[in-house]
């Protein structure tokens, strides 16, 4: 089972760009689909972008055209870049990794400890 690491966050202005990496440990990571979900303070864990293992890229409607989910199986790393940033963005963000890229957070069984999106107006 991989285990995962996400950095990148920090605090920028909207309409910045911002790029997030989500590293993994193990030798198995070119097997698993990869997802990227958030969390807003108050709120539940929204589904934001999957990538399955052959490279099909799925994204939520609030962020279609402006975020892109991509992985590099040599590095074991997931991205997610991030641009027309949007107070609304603000979250926690948290990759995950599964067997099918859905939307549903229950398909994925290993998670990241989040970093932290803060967009300022």
């Amino acid at each position: 089972q991989v285990q995962l690491v996400e950095s990148g966050g920090g605090l920028v202005q909207a309409g910045d760009s911002l790029r997030l990496a989500c590293a993994a440990s193990g030798r198995t990571f070119s097997r698993y689909a990869l997802a990227w979900f958030r969390q807003a303070p108050g709120k539940g864990r929204d589904f934001v972008a999957a990538i399955s293992q052959n490279n099909a890229a799925y994204y939520s409607g609030s962020v279609q055209g402006r975020f892109s989910i991509s992985r590099d199986n040599e590095k074991n790393t997931v991205y997610l870049q991030m641009r027309s940033l949007k107070p609304d963005d603000t979250a926690i963000y948290y990759c995950a990794a599964g067997t099918t890229a859905t939307r549903r957070p229950d398909n994925y069984n290993t998670w990241g400890q989040g970093t932290l999106v803060t967009v300022s107006a």
